[in-house]
């Protein structure tokens, strides 16, 4: 009953398409169903004819329907690929064969054959009709097509799509859009190609016939589709070869002869082929994201194991899903590192299946091994892999780090639905650790407006959404969770694109030299406001101990580089921690300095003879001498550290050369403004460059103050209360340190209060030892 409905509504459908055909033949073709729509119905009508196969009664029939609607797609098919056309006509004459002696794997591989054909002939109109410059038949015959089944690790690619429509707007050449067009087709029926395989081994594993005989045919379809690709690399006569190996292997399956060794030699023949080589840029991305998951891998794997128990099955269960991101990445790789080493390729494709089984043992909580031999497993498989990788493709990328950065959010979301709070906090701290040592320092360097919005998210909040550390410490329902990763996804989605292309050479030398500049200014500011101040003789002695701190400073930053060449991941995992520490005794210091500026200083260039007999208020020549000094290497360190790192992440999108032509831009740049500040310095009368240094000493005391509490709350050292109503925009923070907060605000106001306060104490003071003196004469 549900089949003859079935049949009634295709009949239907198929007389109402015609009907409307007949009684608009002016709009025909505006009437006329797309070919998606077509190859869909087909598709789907097949679905249900093998379901009902074993009745051949109530599906003979529909062969006949189903040969009339794939006329309208061959009359298009036969012009651009006529072998694609013969293949589905074949497959409709198997089809019709196999119900007529109810042979159901025969069937089953009929059908597949005639899907996988029209793919080829869709395929074949789509990229000859761009090569003939006819967008509009591209645009409607891409929809016949399929897409890699998409997971954690992989997401459907629409590059095809995009192009389609990009050259039918005419942003973009049809060369162009072929290229793109056949990386995206060919790509996923490689990936399809290589499932169908896998399929078909475990189908002939459990003798299944019908899914044996399905699969086989689905890899000779795609491997068809793929064919000109293998001929163009590997020659015509391979390509022959290649194709009468499926075409034996597919007869095997049907015929339920042993496959085995027809199926060693399809694995033998795809080996090092790939259709569509992966980008440059993808080979980064991919073998990144390889060398971040297997990282992850021992770290959940020990927290979820406990005395040789499974303690949290969670944490397996990420382990086993970090270990297959890790392969997804491998197995795409894997051709292109045959090229370079097949034995040691081989070798790490074994090791990767022993870490499998390991994994797959402690999820079925049977022999589960130590944590320790998980990270040498581990450990000996990055070695491997460090060894076997390009040196190119080993360099830390921004892509396969925001790849990495989801996947753990992922985990964290689970975590949280599952009512594991201190989980889902261990995941999101995770997170954030790889957005630290990863995109955050190309960020600053990019696009910083990115840092202050996804930090929030990350922990107290941002805008709208409470951030996650809050939501978690409160045990707030995954909903609100979700809520606030989606707004971080998406954040970190805008990020990401504004760092596709950064790394231009222009790009990187620019942002090198605003980044030195940026720095190098902060660090002028603070000498030129305290030497400039330091005028009188008695008063010179103290510039010798700025200049000490801050040539010790220099030096520190150069060993600080060359730390980092080689320690670039340590030291950025606890660079804002570090950056905190120098921040708060620079402001110690520079509260210390502001006080003895109004308090002795200025005193003195009013009062000389008056002071000339006191004692120096920090403490004598030795307390002064080092706190000076103290005060020039910790605030020219601190600018120093920042430089460090943020070049440092350019050095690795960039080559060296490009990165110090934009330092000695930047640094000459400072040393202009740095002569130019001294020299207006000493012009100025001393009493107005009292007050213009003194301005100058707590505007860079308040903006110290703003960043350093901004960082402190970042790192979890400071409360976080967000001021919603108050929206600032990222400039106000990544110049002077205004940040949206209650805690930085206040503080800033504290400081500021303290700076004037000093300064209004210190004239009042004066007055009246003025007015002292003046009796006294």
């Amino acid at each position: 009953m549900l089949h003859n409905n079935f049949c009634r509504r295709s009949i239907l459908w198929l007389l109402m398409m015609v009907l409307g055909m007949s009684l608009r033949p002016s709009n025909a073709q505006a009437q006329a169903p797309a070919p998606s729509q077509l190859a869909e119905h087909i598709r789907a009508t097949l679905i249900q004819m093998q379901l009902q196969a074993a009745d051949r009664t109530m599906v003979q029939g529909q062969v006949a329907d189903l040969r009339r609607e794939y006329s309208v797609l061959a009359a298009t098919i036969a012009r651009y690929a006529p072998d694609a056309d013969a293949a589905v006509q074949s497959g409709f004459d198997n089809l019709e064969q196999a119900l007529a002696a109810t042979d159901l794997p025969h069937f089953a591989a009929a059908r597949a054959q005639i899907w996988t054909a029209i793919l080829n002939g869709s395929y074949t109109v789509v990229t000859g009709a761009l090569q003939a410059g006819d967008a509009l038949t591209a645009q409607q015959w891409l929809p016949v097509r399929e897409f890699r089944h998409a997971n954690r690790f992989t997401r459907p690619n629409a590059d095809a799509t995009k192009a389609v429509r990009a050259v039918g707007a005419g942003d973009i050449s049809p060369a162009v859009a072929l290229a793109a067009v056949q990386s995206d087709l060919l790509d996923t029926y490689q990936a399809r190609l290589h499932e169908a395989l896998n399929a078909l081994a475990a189908a002939d594993q459990q003798g299944f016939a019908v899914r044996r005989a399905e699969t086989a045919a689905l890899a000779a379809g795609y491997f068809a589709i793929l064919a000109p690709a293998y001929a163009e690399q590997r020659g015509t006569a391979a390509a022959t070869h290649a194709q009468a190996i499926f075409t034996a292997l597919t007869q095997a399956a049907l015929d339920g002869a042993p496959i085995s060794a027809l199926f060693d030699q399809a694995q033998a023949v795809l080996n090092g082929f790939r259709a569509a080589p992966l980008s440059p840029a993808e080979q980064v991305r991919r073998s990144g994201q390889m060398l971040r998951f297997l990282q992850l891998v021992p770290i959940e794997y020990e927290r979820g194991v406990r005395n040789g128990q499974v303690t949290i099955d969670l944490e397996i269960r990420e382990a086993i899903t970090f270990h297959s991101g890790a392969l997804a990445a491998f197995t795409d790789l894997r051709d292109l590192l045959e090229q370079r080493d097949p034995t040691l390729t081989a070798t790490v494709a074994a090791r990767f299946t022993e870490l499998d089984t390991m994994l797959a043992n402690a999820g079925n909580r049977s022999a589960v091994a130590d944590p320790t031999v998980i990270r040498t497993a581990a450990e000996t498989l990055l070695a491997d892999l460090n060894q076997l990788l390009p040196p190119e493709w080993q360099k830390p990328d921004s892509g396969a780090d925001f790849d990495v950065i989801r996947s753990t959010l992922d985990q964290m979301e689970q975590a949280a639905r599952a009512g594991e709070y201190a989980l889902a906090e261990s995941a999101r701290l995770e997170a954030y650790a790889i957005m630290e040592i990863g995109p955050e320092a190309k960020l600053i360097a990019f696009a910083p407006q990115y840092k202050p919005i996804i930090e929030g998210y990350f922990w107290y909040g941002q805008n709208d959404h409470k951030g996650l550390a809050y939501l978690i410490e409160r045990r707030a329902p995954p909903a609100e969770i979700a809520a606030t990763r989606a707004a971080l996804d998406q954040a970190l989605v805008e990020a990401e694109q504004a760092l596709a292309g950064s790394n231009a050479p222009l790009a990187i030398t620019t942002n090198a030299a605003v980044i030195v500049f940026r720095e190098g200014l902060e660090a002028v500011l603070i000498l030129a406001s305290l030497m400039g101040s330091l005028k009188t003789a008695t008063q010179r002695r103290f510039r010798r101990p700025l200049w000490i701190g801050a040539g010790l400073a220099l030096l520190a930053t150069m060993i600080t580089w060359l730390l980092a060449q080689g320690a670039l991941m340590a030291m950025a995992r606890f660079g804002e921690k570090l950056e905190a520490i120098v921040s708060l005794i620079a402001i110690a210091v520079l509260l210390l300095i502001t006080n003895w500026f109004f308090h002795d200083v200025y005193w003195k260039d009013w009062m000389a003879s008056f002071h000339q007999q006191k004692k120096q208020i920090l403490g004598g020549q030795a307390g002064q001498w080092l706190g000076l000094i103290t005060l020039g290497f910790a605030s020219i360190y601190r600018e120093g550290f920042e430089t460090v790192l943020f070049l440092q992440a350019l050095t690795l999108e960039g080559n060296a050369t490009v990165v110090l032509l934009g330092v000695g831009l930047g640094l000459a740049f400072t040393l202009l403004v740095g002569l130019a500040v001294f020299v207006m310095q000493a012009k100025l009368p001393h009493k107005k460059m009292l007050i213009v240094t003194g301005i100058l000493i707590g505007a860079v005391l308040l903006q110290m103050v703003g960043h350093t509490v901004n960082i402190l709350q970042v790192i979890g050292w400071l409360p976080l209360h967000p001021i919603r109503w108050l929206e600032l925009p990222y400039w106000a923070g990544f110049w002077f340190g205004l940040y949206p907060t209650w805690e930085g605000i206040g503080l800033q106001a504290a400081a500021a209060i303290f700076v004037i306060g000093s300064y209004y104490l210190a004239e009042y003071m004066q007055q009246r030892e003025r007015q002292r003196y003046a009796l006294a004469g």
